[in-house]
């Protein structure tokens, strides 16, 4: 990457982003110039050549002085500066939501810096697995996070990444699935689909990928296998929905698991 003279986030991509601070965390070094980032909460970091640089999402930057900034960043690159869809219009998306499991028990065990430490990895974690999958990620939602995909396939790919990812970090997630009709808002998404996909995850267990019945029809032979539990009522939503929940190798997870230890 190569920011010239004058070059700053809040600027500059900020138009094109749609969200009040850079998303993406950023990885790499530098190779001349300075850039300085900050944080909403007034953490600053400032690097120069040689430095090897770590920036989590939710930060402005800018480059410092008369010489660009030039840099090789290693990670989540692939949406970065792109235009977003225009907001108010409606898509046909599959929509994952995450929730780490026994968050505020969690909170108070590792006290508020720790805790914030812990979310901004998770964070970091579960964007590269959604990029890695051709996702965008949405938002945050402080336990969470929201992304869409243009595959219902690559969106329960990412759910199950996610969770195999953060066991690192010590923690537990669930995740809910499905596809339909999405408002795209700035920095957020709407819909009765939404809704739906937030319902459905808040029903799965630790460690549990649920997903729509819509979702598990267009997933068939793709490899991913199911079991069927049963008809459920969705708070708000009219009618009884027909869930499924991912099934993956027992060996894959007692190695992670094992792993994280």
């Amino acid at each position: 990457m190569t920011y010239e003279p004058g070059w700053r986030w809040s600027v500059d991509v900020k138009p094109i982003a749609g969200t009040e601070t850079c998303q993406f965390h950023h990885f790499g070094v530098t190779l001349s110039g300075r850039l300085r980032a900050a944080m909403p909460d007034g953490t600053e970091l400032e690097v120069g050549p040689g430095d090897v640089f770590e920036m989590p999402p939710g930060h402005d930057a800018w480059v410092v002085g008369d010489e660009p900034w030039v840099s090789v960043d290693f990670e989540a690159m692939r949406g970065y500066g792109r235009a977003q869809p225009a907001a108010g219009r409606r898509v046909l998306s599959s929509i994952l939501f995450t929730d780490i499991v026994d968050s505020t028990a969690q909170a108070v065990a590792h006290g508020p810096a720790g805790w914030r430490d812990i979310v901004s990895r998770h964070n970091e974690l579960a964007e590269r697995a959604v990029d890695g999958l051709d996702g965008r990620l949405v938002k945050t939602t402080g336990d969470g996070v929201i992304a869409l995909f243009d595959s219902p396939e690559r969106a329960v790919r990412a759910a199950a990444a996610i969770e195999e990812a953060v066991t690192t970090l010590d923690l537990r997630v669930r995740a809910g699935v499905h596809t339909g009709e999405v408002e795209l808002a700035k920095g957020d998404v709407r819909g009765l689909a939404v809704h739906t996909a937030a319902r459905i995850m808040a029903l799965a267990e630790a460690d549990e990928v649920w997903v729509s019945a819509t979702v598990r029809e267009l997933v068939d032979a793709t490899g991913l296998e199911f079991d069927d539990r049963g008809l459920h009522e969705l708070k708000g939503i009219p009618g009884q929905r027909q869930l499924f929940a991912l099934v993956r190798p027992r060996a894959a997870r007692t190695r992670s698991l094992a792993g994280a230890q």
